[in-house]
């Protein structure tokens, strides 16, 4: 019987305006009344989460929240962390030289400075944009060795990013966890980091085995808690990798599939 349900929002649980459908929501209310833990699993920073918690009604001590792409799993009303890892100005940096190297933009997530970029760019002001934040310019060159950066992502259009990934040094894929979240985005986290040892973290808070976990995305960094769970639901949108891992798909986050799959796979035998 699944226990804990952890769902993917950008092309998962959000339509194409970036909004959940009522009948997601209601799925989601159903799932929680019936016991189940539903938690928002996402590459957004906790900030961009939350009036989606608050609308889902995922907001006390018993609520969780995965945010930044597996990097931090906290308690929804008091912010306690479970789990966390971070970079440092030093990864950052490294990270710069081959986005300058391949063409592309980069920005990070300081944990003093906030959404921080190079330069801006059309790829930043649009993360900034869909989290609610303010980007700031900052010279990557000049960034303290010592500072905690959650994440780094090389951002350009879907072409280039697509030309620059297959030009990625050995190195950085030996020493980072490197995931694509978006046609746009390409993120740069702690090895130790992904959405499939986050939800494997929260699992073991909550004495659950991963036979009780149903795990629902749509891309790259969705893969390690699809492959971490009992039930692996990818969407009808998703691309052909991330559906190879999956026991069910479901309908496109355009047509209510996050709530067809915890209808039928949830909440059918409850």
């Amino acid at each position: 019987m699944i226990k804990l349900i952890a769902l993917d929002m950008d092309g998962t649980l959000l339509n194409q305006e970036k909004l959940i459908s009522k009948r997601n929501c209601d799925a989601i209310k159903a799932a929680k009344k019936a016991g189940i833990n539903v938690v928002l699993a996402s590459g957004r920073p906790r900030h961009g989460l939350q009036k989606y918690l608050q609308q889902l009604g995922l907001t006390t001590e018993q609520d969780f929240v995965v945010s930044y792409n597996g990097s931090l799993v906290q308690r929804v009303a008091s912010n306690e962390i479970l789990y966390q890892t971070s970079l440092t100005g030093t990864d950052a940096k490294a990270v710069f030289a081959v986005s300058q190297q391949l063409g592309v933009h980069i920005h990070a997530f300081s944990a003093t400075q906030g959404l921080i970029t190079h330069q801006h760019n059309p790829w930043t002001e649009l993360e900034a944009t869909l989290n609610d934040i303010v980007a700031k310019e900052v010279d990557f060159t000049t960034i303290d060795d010592d500072e905690t950066i959650i994440k780094v992502m090389l951002v350009a259009d879907e072409e280039t990013l697509s030309n620059a990934i297959t030009q990625l040094p050995n190195s950085l894929k030996a020493n980072y966890s490197v995931l694509r979240s978006a046609a746009i985005f390409l993120e740069v986290l702690h090895p130790q980091c992904d959405k499939g040892f986050a939800i494997q973290q929260l699992a073991q808070v909550l004495n659950l085995s991963e036979e009780q976990v149903m795990c629902v995305g749509d891309a790259e960094n969705d893969h390690a808690m699809l492959s971490f769970a009992g039930i692996a639901v990818a969407m009808e949108n998703a691309d052909d990798a991330t559906k190879a891992l999956a026991d069910v798909i479901t309908l496109s986050n355009v047509n209510d599939g996050v709530a067809v799959a915890i209808e039928q796979h949830a909440l059918k035998h409850r």
